[in-house]
């Protein structure tokens, strides 16, 4: 079955060279350590309101969920992701080139999906604090 790619740039992305897409693995990376700076920020930020309100625990059970996909799965697997691609540049037998670039479009969609769920919390964590 062949997959269809609806978006230009992850078509074009998929049929560049492997050091494209090891670059855009080590730039989602780099996004995801930025990410992890942001949630400590906005969780000091969030532990100086006094206000202990439902919509405040709810911020910080989002919080504890971006923490878990954030370190636990998303960088670790690009980490993954990335050894993979070393193995294939040592040309080691038994991996696909195919299969290394069907998993980095995967890795892409999470990136992009996680990206708008962090957006939106974002916007939760601002408007929340706007009100004190």
């Amino acid at each position: 079955m062949k997959t269809i790619i609806s978006n230009p740039k992850v078509a074009l992305l998929l049929g560049a060279s492997l050091d494209v897409l090891h670059q855009e693995s080590k730039e989602w990376l780099d996004t995801i350590a930025f990410w992890k700076d942001e949630t400590k920020f906005f969780a000091n930020l969030l532990n100086r309101k006094e206000a202990k309100t439902s919509e405040y625990a709810k911020m910080l059970s989002n919080l504890d969920k971006i923490h878990e996909n954030l370190f636990d799965y998303l960088e670790d697997d690009i980490v993954q992701h990335e050894k993979v691609l070393s193995r294939l540049y040592k040309g080691q037998k038994g991996l696909s080139d195919g299969d290394y670039r069907e998993k980095h479009r995967s890795l892409g969609e999470r990136m992009d999906l996680f990206t708008n769920n962090f957006r939106e919390f974002k916007k939760m964590v601002f408007g929340y604090v706007k009100k004190f």
